[in-house]
């Protein structure tokens, strides 16, 4: 009798099932959950009043008399657009913001490449000169009225009787000039903006090529000319579209020194007129909202030469 021995086969072990990764979608909710506070307090605060803005222009609404608004289609932006007194504070918008942007581009232009030489207590005149763009504008414009403009005690008039005598004129120099008066101050404030950022541009380029043109024989002009000037193309246009936005929207300088007199008045000034004097909620509202449309047209040019600018750095890293 022979015998047999089993031996007894182990099951096969099945492998877990390896735990399901989230996909992609909800992996992107996940990280942007925590932004969505924000994302929603932002829409609250900035999209939903200009919503209903927008909805506001589109009404015949005179806050004296609520109960006779009506709904009147595109006729305040026909008002708007039409009427003399808002196209000539479309045209002083225009004015006011070329005239500030190009002189403090100029001006600004002229102090970066002077404080990118080196030369003792460079760091205390960056700092002098970064002072008037760090000081609130309204601030700023009450300097400028009354320790400057001011015709019996003011600097200007006191530098006029301190050269030229008792027999000196002591002009008036906001009812005689006033947009320039507002022009002033505003360039000022500005041009430390546009010297930061053209600083940063001089400070940017190839030193190396430089050097080469300069062992080439060519001038301190020639320099500037064909190489820092074209560096500082993008620079240049960032500063003007940067500046057009914040000016064309600038209340503070014609509120403060001229109340928005003498020919003087912006658009920005003319939608408040319409709105807190006036009392046109329609009309003030339609110019509201082309403020703004000309405002994200200037911005979006602007993010484009952010972006070229982000660009051209990453290809030279």
């Amino acid at each position: 009798m022979t015998a047999t021995t089993s031996t007894a086969v182990a099951p096969a072990r099945v492998p877990a099932p390896a735990p399901r990764r989230p996909s992609g979608r909800l992996r992107a909710w996940a990280t942007r959950a925590p932004l969505l506070p924000a994302l929603i307090f932002m829409i609250a605060v900035t999209q939903l009043p200009f919503v209903a803005t927008l909805v506001i222009s589109f009404f015949d609404w005179n806050a004296l008399y609520p109960d006779a608004r009506s709904f009147t289609g595109f006729a305040n932006y026909e008002e708007v657009l039409t009427d003399a007194d808002l196209r000539k504070s479309v045209w002083t918008t225009i004015v006011l913001t070329a005239t500030v942007v190009l002189a403090s581009l100029v001006i600004g232009l002229g102090l970066a490449l002077l404080l990118d030489r080196k030369f003792r207590g460079r760091g205390v005149v960056r700092t002098l000169l970064i002072a008037p763009f760090l000081l609130v504008p309204v601030a700023a414009a009450l300097l400028w009225k009354h320790v400057l403009y001011n015709p019996e005690y003011g600097l200007f008039n006191g530098v006029l009787h301190w050269v030229g005598g008792d027999g000196a004129t002591q002009p008036d120099w906001i009812s005689n000039t006033p947009l320039l008066a507002i022009e002033l101050s505003l360039i000022w404030q500005w041009t430390p903006f546009m010297m930061l950022i053209l600083l940063a541009g001089l400070q940017s380029r190839d030193t190396e090529l430089i050097e080469a043109a300069r062992m080439d024989g060519a001038s301190n002009w020639q320099v500037f000319r064909h190489l820092t000037l074209p560096h500082l193309r993008r620079y240049l246009e960032l500063g003007a579209l940067l500046g057009s936005i914040y000016i064309v929207q600038n209340f503070d300088a014609v509120f403060t020194i001229t109340s928005g007199g003498l020919g003087t008045a912006n658009l920005p000034y003319t939608v408040y007129q319409s709105f807190y004097q006036a009392h046109e909620n329609g009309l003030a509202s339609a110019a509201g909202v082309l403020v703004v449309i000309g405002s994200l047209i200037i911005a979006t040019f602007a993010l484009r030469v952010v972006s070229s600018l982000f660009r051209e750095e990453v290809s030279r890293a």
